[in-house]
């Protein structure tokens, strides 16, 4: 590959040497690669931290290593010993800053100071604490509503941290809750929650030793929780089926090298991960379930009239579900015109993959944003459950369904209380603990927190973690918002361009990483959990000094806010960030299932909190699973792109050198592409048609039809194994074509896996500098 060009040579499977060497490089990026390396032999370990990546699971049984690649680069971001000082801030405004990438943005290092946005330089000015604190107290009490502000939350918060925080906010008197969940596995709360009565996965870690079969289904683990394919990689060794549904040929789904395999690693060797992989078109996984379901269907009736034992499991559905019959009615009804045409793949393929699934005693269902980030989601994922449901494949070894969520605590945000639509009972339980009324009309999600933002009815953002600007779609509407604010906070760890972008008021507060030490004032160490995507709750301990001394804890900074603004009369703040186990004392008794909360955290591993559904419990209307009987869309993204010529969906999503906004590096060496990041994948079909060529430089235009320009400008063509009618690229960069008003139907995630776009080819020149 010359210098000059950017694709190159994939890998030829996912982990192996490349891992290793990209783990090696982001060590030596940290400045200190000893202590480094050192800081990651505590990585999901009983007494170190937890890793402020992904939230996959960690075995009840331990392990000598429990981190991986993007582990590693989550771990030296966060460890570095580049800093962003006063004096960084004093040499750059928010307007030279704007246009840094995110890369190099985040490259600076850990902020060290808080810092206040002064207006007359354009430039953040120190401020001290207790300033800070007392003119955000004086903002937010000057609001004549509550429901004038909007408080976010990124998954790498605490449970302890986000508990105190939605404790402020419904003492303040609101709901306003836009938390990262809505923009990613809503979809899989809300379907979940209809179908077996609980938002949550119903395995554990140790179901994938005992699985016979495994359905993987819209998601890319070798990028975005790469620790789950040494449990791919164990259960295909054993003789485990793994299908994989994925439109992109994703290569940590196809062949893995475990870097902890010594016999493998010596001899260039690696795994097969999936036995059976099936490429449906966007928004098409709902067709090729219920294409299974209808196979099932078949057989079972072939079954039966030879005499031979049924395939479905009537004992368990008669038990334990209800609306069996209607499923039925609804899924032959359902022609296998429709099915094909929806799904794209053809009968042969969906008829094999049933039999996958017939001819398994066990199953478990996987699935990621690659289900939950389209119009229809919900009912997709509700359709995956009815696909689990028929025989019994919920709450039993080794069969579940597994939606595998994002950012390591994402999941423990919600249990803690983070939900615009807070549940009565913990309203219940926390006017109980303190004495005093909640709020109880439902608050915003993302997208209403936006909406609400540029109308003016919002008037104040404060962010509890994560980089909102360029999570969220429709970037530019974004700016809009945040410049209409009359305050912004942003707790962080880095700088990020959600900080560029100002109220009149604004203030960046850093806080302590996950891997460093967090002392109270009797100069005793604290720790802090997380639950994972199987509800395991881990104690998580820093064990790096602090990198600057001005840095607070989250729970500490929150409860600073929170006496500002609130007083002391029903909580005692300072005592709770003084000692965090008052905090989940509190937490023990307003949310079950965190019984003896203190002692159990502290064993190795921590403690699983129940889950009824896996127990076959089910707390639906019905009091049984539920099936879901509706038909399938009447027509998807993907189908509307097949119509005309230049039209695609377009799907957004990670190179493997970032994890959500944060860019590590601008490679992506499974994709095989290289210091660049504008850039369109598209089918070479698709390129032979548009009279294209590879690397060919195009502007990227929405056709949502709101009336609103939306365009990517200046990206190129990377020819790859996709769909026709497909695209794909990275997220933040392609965000600005993700209109904000389109999301999924009960669940408001926006569409990022399903946007419709067409591609405008340009001369070729030379392409501009990468930017964000």
């Amino acid at each position: 590959m010359s210098k000059t060009d950017f694709i190159g040579k994939a890998s030829s499977a996912a982990g192996g040497w490349g891992a290793l060497k990209s783990v090696g490089k982001r060590l030596l990026e940290t400045g200190a690669p000893i202590s480094g390396a050192r800081t990651l032999l505590k990585t999901n370990q009983p007494d170190g931290f937890d890793c402020p990546g992904c939230a996959w699971g960690d075995p009840e049984h331990g392990s000598s290593f429990e981190f991986c690649e993007n582990g590693v680069k989550a771990v030296a971001w966060e460890a570095t010993e580049a800093r962003v000082p006063p004096d960084f801030f004093a040499a750059h405004s928010l307007s030279e800053l704007r246009g840094w990438s995110d890369y190099d943005l985040e490259k600076q290092g850990r902020l060290t100071h808080p810092m206040r946005y002064d207006r007359a330089t354009d430039k953040y000015l120190p401020v001290s604490w207790d300033d800070a604190f007392a003119e955000i107290g004086r903002i937010l009490n000057s609001l004549d509503s509550p429901d004038r502000a909007e408080f976010y939350t990124s998954g790498r918060a605490s449970n302890e941290a986000a508990f105190i925080y939605q404790l402020m906010v419904r003492l303040y008197g609101t709901n306003n809750f836009p938390d990262c969940s809505n923009m990613c596995h809503e979809a899989s709360g809300v379907g979940l929650k209809a179908s077996i009565g609980v938002g949550k996965g119903t395995v554990l870690l140790e179901d994938f030793e005992q699985a016979d079969a495994i359905f993987v289904i819209g998601q890319n683990p070798g990028t975005n929780h790469p620790r789950m394919l040494g449990d791919l990689r164990r259960a295909a060794l054993r003789g485990a089926k793994i299908a994989v549904l994925n439109p992109i040929r994703e290569k940590g789904l196809e062949r893995f090298a475990d870097p902890q395999d010594k016999i493998e690693m010596i001899t260039g060797g690696n795994t097969k991960i999936a036995t059976n992989y099936y490429q449906p078109r966007q928004g098409g996984d709902m067709a090729a379930v219920r294409g299974m379901s209808k196979a099932v269907f078949a057989a079972d009736d072939a079954a039966r009239a030879a005499g031979e034992p049924a395939i479905i499991d009537y004992d368990f559905l008669a038990e334990h579900a209800v609306e069996f019959e209607a499923y039925r009615a609804a899924v032959e009804a359902t022609d296998w015109e429709t099915i094909l045409d929806q799904s794209g793949l053809t009968r042969a393929q969906i008829e094999e993959a049933a039999g996958i699934y017939m001819n398994a005693g066990s199953v478990i269902a996987t699935w990621a944003m690659g289900v939950t980030q389209h119009r229809h989601s919900v009912i997709i994922v509700r359709e995956i459950t009815n696909f689990m449901l028929l025989r019994g494949n919920i709450g039993r070894p080794g069969a579940g369904l597994c939606p595998v969520r994002g950012h390591s605590n994402v999941q423990g945000d919600r249990t803690v209380g983070i939900d615009e639509k807070a549940p009565p009972a913990l309203l219940d339980a926390l006017e109980k603990e303190l004495g005093v009324s909640m709020p109880r009309n439902p608050g915003h999600n993302t997208v209403e927190a936006v909406a609400a933002m540029l109308d003016g009815k919002a008037q104040t953002f404060i962010a509890l973690g994560g980089n909102f600007l360029r999570a969220t779609p429709d970037s530019p509407l974004i700016i809009k918002a945040f410049e209409k604010q009359k305050l912004t906070v942003n707790i962080a760890t880095k700088l990020n361009h959600s900080h560029l972008v100002p109220g009149e008021t604004s203030f960046v507060l850093p806080c302590l990483g996950r891997t460093e030490i967090d002392r109270n004032s009797a100069g005793r160490s604290q720790i802090v959990t997380v639950e994972d995507s199987m509800s395991m709750v881990h104690g998580s301990g820093g064990i790096n000094p602090p990198a600057s001394d001005e840095l607070r804890s989250e729970v500490a900074i929150v409860a600073g806010i929170a006496e500002a603004t609130l007083g002391n009369a029903h909580v005692d703040w300072k005592a709770l960030a003084d000692d965090y186990d008052l905090i989940r004392d509190m937490i023990e008794r307003v949310i079950p299932g965190f019984d003896n909360f203190n002692e159990r955290v502290r064993v190795p591993r921590g403690f699983h909190l129940r889950n009824t559904a896996a127990e076959r419990q089910w707390n639906t209307p019905a009091k049984k699973a539920t099936f879901y009987t509706g038909p399938l869309p009447e027509q998807t993204e993907h189908q509307q792109a097949l119509s005309r010529d230049n039209l695609f969906v377009l799907q957004t999503f990670r190179s493997h050198d970032q994890y959500n906004t944060t860019i590590y590096g601008m490679d992506d060496r499974y994709r095989g592409v290289y210091g660049e990041r504008h850039v369109i994948f598209m089918n070479p079909a698709d390129m032979e048609a548009l009279g294209a060529h590879s690397r060919q430089r195009v502007d990227v235009i929405g056709e949502y039809g709101d009336g609103v320009e939306r365009v990517a400008e200046n990206f190129r063509l990377v020819p790859y194994n996709i769909p026709r009618g497909s695209v794909g690229g990275y997220y933040p960069e392609l965000n600005v074509l993700v209109p904000l008003s389109s999301y999924g139907d009960g669940s408001f995630t926006p569409t990022s896996k399903s946007v419709l776009v067409s591609v405008r080819l340009l001369a070729d020149a030379p392409v501009k500098a990468n930017a964000s």
